[in-house]
């Protein structure tokens, strides 16, 4: 009989850390499975994932691929479908279900950074409009949050996460960055995600660090400006390997059925990067 497989999906994607944390499930797990990395981007993804045996028990997929995996589902969760996107792939009955994990990563984060708290109906920050920011808008839904002040350098491109709030029953205000007071931004937020570079968002940290509750899903180099001065202020910080880490545990219990080996994950994924966060499990 076929070794199961599994595999994350994506174009780059030799620097993906989803093999750490899979092998290290499924070792804890006593399960002879792969996982591999496979590169590929979104146009070549329909029939690289129609190629897939019964040997594979589903995928993973990063970026550029999610929109599109999406589209080749049979079925899907509600969350998957709220943000339009799909990073989990699971093969059931010779067809392809979808979900949408992130949603897990970023309000996993969130909870894990020292017990999310927000009264419901309050309202949280994001700071940048792409992929990562519909699935925190989703999140945000999951957290009790009511609105979303969506603040981006381009009002252009925000259409998909701007649908992903409404379909999320989430109110969105987009707020240009040029033209925001960043000290009211935070003044009435419950919690703050940043999505965007380091440098774009350094000569504002020290104002944005006044925020409850931040996470900032870069972790490379770590500690970012963000970071720091959420830090010196004594304040909750979640990282980009937070969400990575709590994305990576629903993925593990829809592949295989089993529920996650949340602390042998976590310890593979910090010794896998050095031990430079402790990685909460909440």
């Amino acid at each position: 009989m076929a070794r199961t497989r599994a595999a994350v999906l994506g174009k780059p994607v030799g620097h993906s850390l989803s093999p750490v944390l899979h092998g290290a499930a499924y070792r804890e797990l006593g399960l002879p499975w792969t996982y591999e990395r496979i590169e590929v981007d979104a146009e070549g993804l329909p029939a690289l994932v129609g190629s897939l045996g019964p040997e594979w028990a589903g995928v993973s997929v990063t970026m550029p691929g999610k929109r599109a995996a999406l589209t080749l589902a049979k079925s899907a969760t509600p969350r998957a479908l709220a943000a339009g996107a799909a990073n989990t792939l699971v093969h059931k009955d010779s067809a392809w279900f979808a979900d949408c994990t992130d949603v897990d990563g970023v309000a996993g984060a969130l909870r894990a950074a020292g017990g999310f708290d927000a009264p419901a109906g309050s309202t949280g920050v994001i700071l940048g409009g792409g992929g990562t920011a519909a699935a925190t808008v989703v999140a945000f839904a999951d957290l009790g949050l009511a609105r979303a002040r969506l603040v981006v350098r381009d009002p252009g491109r925000i259409t998909e996460t701007v649908e992903a709030a409404r379909r999320s029953g989430v109110a969105v205000d987009v707020l240009a960055w040029s033209d925001v007071d960043f000290a009211e931004l935070v003044r009435d937020a419950s919690v703050l995600v940043s999505t965007v570079p380091p440098a774009v968002v350094a000569e504002h940290a020290g104002v944005l660090a006044a925020a409850p509750c931040v996470l900032d899903v870069i972790y490379h180099p770590w500690p970012t400006p963000l970071a720091e001065a959420v830090g010196a202020r004594g304040g909750r910080v979640a990282t980009g390997l937070d969400m990575l880490l709590h994305q990576a545990f629903g993925q593990v219990e829809q592949f295989t059925g089993q529920p996650a080996p949340r602390e042998a994950m976590r310890d593979a994924l910090r010794a896998a990067t050095e031990n430079i966060l402790p990685l909460p499990l909440g």
